[in-house]
C-alpha cells in the first residue's frame, strides 16, 4: 500500500512538473525563437540599408566627379580603390556592364566575375541592389550591395560594397547563446520554484492521504494538526471533521446496539416467560393469570413503543424523516394526547390538568401527527420518571408570535449535574426506569423540524417541567382565524385546575 502511495505521490509530482513547467519552456522557446529572429532580421536589415546608403552616396559622388572620361573613371577608380580605409571588414569594388570586376581594394579579385544577383539588378534597372548568401567564388556567406554609376545619361558599370557575414553571423549567435542562456536560467528557477511549491502540497497531501487511509482502515476519530490558511486547510479541516463524525456515528451505532439489545431483551424475556408459564399450567388461578397477562399487555406496549422510536431514530439519522405539512390547531392535537392518557395514567393514580387559554388561536405549520407523537412522548416521559407525584400539570398558551405547551410533573426531578444530557442519544442518567435513551431526542429533532424549541427544566424532589415553543402559523388571519377552535366539553380529567 505505502509503495503504491508512494507511486501516486511521486506521479502527482511528475504531472504537476510537467504541468507547470511545459507551458513556461514552451513559452521561453517561442520568445527567443522570436527574439532571434528579430535581431538577426534587425541585424542583417541594419548592415544591409546602411550599405545601400554608403554605396549610393558613393556612387553618386562618383559619378559627379570622376567620369569625366572613361581613362578618368578608371584612374579615379584604382585611386578610390587604393586609399579605401575600410579594407579590413570591407570589399570596395569596380564593376562593368558585363559583370566582370575592373578594380578592386582587394587587388585579387580583378578580372573575376561577381556572379551575385545584385550586380545584375543593378545594371539592369539602373537603382542599388543587395544580396545576401553565399559566394559563388568562395562559398563563404556575404552581404553584398551594388549601386549603379552613371555616364551621359546611361550605366556604364557599378561600385559594390562587400562584406563577410562570418562577424555578424557570430554576433547574432552571441546574442542567440545570451537569449538561450536567459532561457534556460528561467526555466531552471521555474522548475525550482515549482518543486519547492509542489512539495509543500504534496507533502501535506501524502499526510492528508495517510490519514484517509488510516480511516478508511477503521482508526476513526484521528486528526490531522492543520498548519495551512488555504484551501488545503479547509480541505484538512474537512477531513477532521469527517473523522469525527465518523467516530461519534460509530459511537453511536455501537450505543445503539448495545442499548437496543439491552432493552429489547427485558420485554422479550418477560414476555416469553409469561407466556410459557400461562401455556404450562393452563388451571392456573385466574389472579395469577391475569396477573401474567397484564404483564404481556404492558411489555408489549413497551416493546412497541421502544420500536417505534428505533424507527423514528433511523429515519432522522439517514435524513428519511419527512414531515407533512398543513396548518392545523395545535391544541386539538395536544388535547387529544393528554385525552389518550388519561385512561390509562387513572389506573396507577396519576391526575392530569389541563389548562389553556381559550380564547387564544394555536395554528401552527407542521405535521399534526409528529406533533400529537411530541406530546405524548413527553406525557409518557412524565407518567414515567415522575409518576410518583400523582399529578401532571398540562398548559397552553401563546406568548406573542410563538405558542408555548409545557408539561410538569411533580416527581423526583432530574440531578442537575445530569440536566444538560438527558437530551442526548442513549442517554439514561441514573433514573431506574428503563427505556431505549432515545425518546427525548427523537422529540426535540422533531420539534426543531418545526422550528421550534425544547426546554427542560427540573429540580431535585420538586418535579420536571418540559416546555415546548412553537411559531404560530403566519396564515392565521389570511383563514380567518381568530381563536381556538372549540373542544368537547366532557373530558374524564380534570381541566383548568392547579395544586
Amino acid at each position: 500500500m505505502s509503495a503504491k502511495r508512494g507511486l501516486r505521490i511521486r506521479g502527482l509530482r511528475q504531472r504537476w512538473l510537467v504541468n507547470a513547467v511545459l507551458p513556461i519552456v514552451l513559452v521561453v522557446i517561442a520568445i527567443v525563437t522570436v527574439y532571434t529572429l528579430g535581431v538577426r532580421r534587425t541585424y542583417y536589415s541594419a548592415m544591409r540599408s546602411g550599405l545601400e546608403t554608403r554605396a549610393r552616396v558613393a556612387a553618386d559622388n562618383f559619378s559627379s566627379y570622376g567620369l569625366k572620361s572613361y581613362s578618368e573613371y578608371f584612374r579615379y577608380a584604382s585611386i578610390t580603390a587604393e586609399t579605401f580605409e575600410e579594407k579590413d571588414r570591407l570589399e570596395l569594388q569596380f564593376i562593368n556592364v558585363n559583370g566582370r570586376v575592373q578594380v578592386s581594394s582587394y587587388g585579387l579579385t580583378a578580372g573575376t566575375q561577381p556572379g551575385t544577383s545584385d550586380v545584375t539588378e543593378a545594371v539592369a534597372t539602373g537603382k542599388p541592389a543587395s544580396f545576401e548568401g553565399l559566394d559563388p567564388q568562395t562559398g563563404e556567406r556575404i552581404l553584398s550591395v551594388s549601386a549603379p554609376l552613371w555616364f551621359n545619361g546611361r550605366v556604364i558599370g557599378v561600385l559594390r560594397y562587400v562584406t563577410a557575414l562570418h562577424e555578424a553571423d557570430r554576433s547574432v549567435l552571441v546574442s542567440m547563446a545570451v537569449a538561450i542562456g536567459v532561457a534556460l536560467l528561467c526555466v531552471g528557477l521555474a522548475i525550482f520554484s515549482n518543486a519547492i511549491f509542489i512539495n509543500n502540497v504534496v507533502e501535506p497531501v501524502a499526510v492528508v492521504s495517510d490519514a484517509a487511509r488510516r480511516i478508511s482502515a477503521g482508526s476513526y476519530g484521528i486528526l490531522i494538526d492543520n498548519h495551512y490558511r488555504d484551501e488545503l486547510g479547509e480541505l484538512v479541516d474537512n477531513i477532521n471533521d469527517m473523522s469525527l463524525k465518523i467516530s461519534q456515528s460509530e459511537k453511536i451505532q455501537q450505543e445503539f446496539v448495545s442499548s437496543v439489545s439491552h432493552e429489547l431483551r427485558t420485554p422479550l424475556t418477560a414476555i416469553n416467560g409469561w407466556a410459557e408459564t400461562l401455556a404450562a399450567d393452563p388451571g392456573a388461578n385466574p389472579e395469577q393469570t391475569q396477573r401474567g397477562l397484564n404483564i404481556i399487555v404492558k411489555e408489549s406496549r413497551r416493546l412497541t413503543t421502544m420500536v417505534e422510536e428505533l424507527l423514528d431514530f433511523a429515519r432522522i439519522e439517514s435524513g428519511r424523516m419527512k414531515l407533512e405539512i398543513e396548518t392545523f390547531d395545535m391544541s386539538i392535537e395536544l388535547y387529544e394526547a393528554v385525552y389518550m392518557y388519561e385512561n390509562l395514567l387513572k389506573k396507577s393514580g396519576i391526575r392530569l390538568l389541563y389548562d389553556e387559554d381559550v380564547d387564544a388561536n394555536y395554528y401552527i405549520n407542521g405535521d399534526r401527527h409528529r406533533m400529537k407523537q411530541v406530546f405524548l412522548n413527553i406525557l409518557d416521559n412524565a407518567a414515567k420518571y415522575g409518576g410518583d407525584g400523582k399529578q401532571i400539570d398540562i398548559d397552553l398558551k401563546r406568548d406573542g408570535g410563538n405558542i408555548v405547551a409545557s408539561v410538569r410533573d411533580y416527581g423526583q426531578g432530574i440531578p442537575e449535574a445530569e440536566l444538560p444530557f438527558v437530551k442526548e442519544k442513549f442517554y439514561k442518567g441514573s433514573s431506574k426506569q428503563r427505556g431505549s435513551g432515545i425518546g427525548l431526542a427523537v422529540t426535540e429533532e422533531i420539534v426543531s423540524m418545526h422550528g421550534g424549541t425544547l426546554d427542560i427544566a427540573s429540580e431535585v424532589g420538586k418535579g420536571t417541567t418540559v416546555t415546548v415553543t412553537l411559531p404560530s402559523a403566519k396564515s392565521e388571519e389570511a383563514l380567518g382565524i381568530t381563536g381556538a377552535i372549540p373542544k368537547a366539553s366532557e373530558t374524564p380529567f380534570t381541566e383548568g385546575e392547579h395544586s
